[in-house]
């Protein structure tokens, strides 16, 4: 297991690994179906915050405190790749569709897009006012969506680098995670006043559902969709638990108890009924969750 607090987990596109990132400064891989330890990567100089898989599952990328972000080629088990230039922790990351571009957000203000072949940074956004805590690219890869602690989600030209939507909840809570929606239609945004919103990307002047029952006002918590069994969505807590809702009519469909500290990350398996999550500094476990047939 994990030495430190499990800062990050995703299922491969493809379904038969899970990725997992520390505070320990590794990144470590897991058969999807047994959980048996597959790999440990190392090289980063300081905890790691966030992991992403490439398309195809062949890469992952990892974002450390140590202000880089490395590429690694999974088959190989080594870094290709360690992008330089965030002046601040790199703290979330994610591949486009096409899987040529990553994009980053840092404590340093500042999302950054890179040409993942030749490790080049392509654009540097001053995106906010406060650390970023999360960045995702629109499904056809043409706009970007970033999260901050300065309370802002802001949409923006992946081409051109221009801010097209800026989206905030009453009162500016914190934004500690966004995502897109797997049509791309929505955005999902977790906030650190215990609430998850749903926005309509196209028109975010209003937003469209409200998710409240979990514990988040202190650390950044994934939060995501699942899609293979009905539609609902899953976040960590802080009250050691993981939640599902019903998308629809946003009730609490079920709690998953077991972690002994605050679940700052889920990942939903692409394809099987299965939940991953990932226990904080006096945990460390992974657990993974199936749905009874």
């Amino acid at each position: 297991n994990h030495r430190r607090a499990v800062s990050s987990l995703k299922y491969s596109p493809n379904g038969h690994l899970l990725a997992s990132a520390s505070a320990d400064m590794t990144v470590r891989l897991w058969n999807a179906q047994s959980g048996a330890p597959k790999q440990t990567f190392t090289g980063h100089e300081q905890g790691i915050s966030d992991v992403v898989w490439s398309g195809d599952s062949r890469y992952l990328a990892s974002a450390s405190d140590d202000k880089t972000v490395k590429i690694w080629d999974v088959a190989v088990g080594e870094d290709l790749l360690t992008l330089e230039g965030h002046t601040s922790y790199v703290f979330c990351a994610n591949f486009n569709p096409q899987s040529n571009m990553l994009v980053t957000g840092s404590f340093d203000e500042n999302v950054k897009l890179w040409d993942v072949r030749t490790g080049t940074c392509i654009k540097t956004l001053p995106a906010h006012s406060d650390p970023v805590t999360a960045t995702a690219f629109n499904r056809d890869g043409t706009c970007v969506v970033s999260g901050s602690h300065d309370g802002l989600v802001r949409i923006w030209d992946t081409a051109t680098g221009e801010c097209l939507k800026t989206i905030f909840a009453e009162g500016n809570p914190p934004v500690s995670y966004v995502k897109y929606s797997p049509n791309g239609r929505f955005i999902l945004v977790s906030t650190l006043d215990d609430t998850i919103r749903l926005w309509n990307a196209s028109n975010p002047s209003r937003c469209i559902k409200t998710y409240r029952g979990h514990h988040n006002r202190r650390f950044c918590v994934f939060s995501t969709f699942s899609v293979t069994h009905g539609n609902w969505i899953v976040s960590g807590s802080e009250d050691n638990s993981v939640y599902l809702w019903n998308l629809q009519d946003r009730s609490v469909v079920q709690r998953l108890v077991g972690h002994t500290d605050a679940v700052l990350s889920i990942s939903c398996h692409p394809t099987l009924g299965m939940i991953a999550s990932g226990g904080s500094s006096n945990d460390k476990a992974i657990r993974i969750w199936r749905e009874q047939e």
